[in-house]
């Protein structure tokens, strides 16, 4: 089975694109976390009560299934390579953005962790729910003392915090080189990441955008 896999996208990855699978794992999770972000800032502006009560629930549900993603997206990585694009002949620019991966792999992956942490930590916060359907457990913290459980609140709400900071400074070097690249550096990278346009819907009547050399010719020529 994970051999057929790896020749079904091997189809892409030797075109210089990342497999349909990739594709979904990257902007699903996109999404989500824009929206985290959003959505916790929002919720941390709410007086205590009801309403912030119900905004940290949907903040949570929306957060478990992050680190699911990251756990499926990882373990499919590792089975199925990214392709060798022209991003990844660039001396530091490319270890940059190794880096910057890594740094979302442990948001991803600390993120919830730390949020989960601080939902079991606190006495009595009801019940999570994957995606607001599902029940999750609680982390085994409720036959600690109250004050450690706190002490265990104050670490996962500074690392939460800290992670957060980390995203509002990754996200937009991550949309700043990919548009760098795509546009003024005429690479494959982000026509890579999103879906195929066939040729009779390509507005240039061009090759598809899935053909490496053909296409950064057309790009020149039409530049």
């Amino acid at each position: 089975m994970s051999e057929q896999l790896r020749a079904w996208a091997r189809t892409y990855s030797d075109r210089g694109r990342y497999s349909p699978v990739g594709i979904a794992f990257h902007w699903i999770m996109a999404f989500l976390v824009l929206f985290q972000i959003g959505w916790g800032y929002y919720t941390s502006w709410l007086p205590a009560g009801g309403d912030k009560l119900f905004g940290y629930q949907v903040h949570s549900a929306v957060g478990l299934p992050i680190l699911l993603l990251a756990l499926a997206r990882f373990g499919w990585r590792l089975m199925i390579p990214g392709p060798h694009n022209d991003a990844d002949t660039q001396g530091w620019q490319t270890q940059a953005a190794y880096a910057i991966h890594y740094v979302f792999y442990i948001a991803f992956f600390g993120l919830p962790l730390s949020g989960w942490a601080m939902w079991s930590s606190i006495a009595e916060p009801g019940p999570l729910y994957l995606a607001g359907v599902i029940p999750w457990p609680q982390l085994p913290f409720d036959q600690m003392p109250l004050t450690l459980r706190w002490k265990i609140m104050d670490v996962a709400e500074d690392v939460h915090y800290i992670l957060v900071l980390t995203l509002l400074a990754a996200i937009p070097l991550h949309i700043g080189a990919a548009l760098k690249h795509h546009f003024w550096d005429r690479h494959d990278v982000l026509r890579g990441m999103l879906p195929e346009i066939p040729d009779a819907e390509d507005p240039r009547g061009g090759p598809q955008h899935s053909a490496k050399g053909p296409q950064i010719q057309s790009e020149t020529a039409a530049g």
